[in-house]
């Protein structure tokens, strides 16, 4: 349970706005400093201050979208996150210089949605319906 004053602190910091959409998406009242942001329009956050956060949850992530998933992350925003990387993507000198040829565009999972991928089929059914003859009556 966090304290009342922590709540107020960060009203303060963040804004009554901000700081109810981070109620009503993460459920806790969260300040630092914003690092960076991706293509999807999240945004990104690290507190190093020491006695405010949980240790390991010093860094976040706030979605743009209110449907959002972990597949939404770009992956070196991922590896910023989970701690992989020191720096991050807009401060790592390496992200920063070095693209490979064949990185396209971020695409998220979109699996169970209606944009998933669907291979197109070209044998027939295995199953056909039963359909009956019927003889003329003489």
């Amino acid at each position: 349970m966090v304290s009342l004053s922590r709540y107020i602190r960060h009203i303060r910091q963040t804004g009554v706005k901000e700081w109810w959409r981070m109620m009503q998406y993460i459920g806790d009242a969260k300040s630092g400093r914003m690092v960076g942001a991706d293509a999807f329009g999240n945004r990104y956050f690290e507190n190093l201050n020491g006695e405010e956060e949980v240790p390991g949850r010093h860094r976040w992530v706030d979605y743009s979208q209110h449907d959002f998933n972990a597949s939404q992350i770009p992956s070196e925003w991922h590896s910023w996150l989970t701690h992989i990387r020191k720096d991050p993507p807009t401060e790592d000198p390496v992200v920063k210089n070095v693209t490979p040829p064949w990185k396209g565009r971020y695409l998220e999972n979109m699996t169970g949605t209606r944009g998933s991928y669907r291979s197109y089929n070209t044998a027939g059914p295995t199953i056909t319906a039963w359909e009956p003859k019927v003889a003329q009556r003489s």
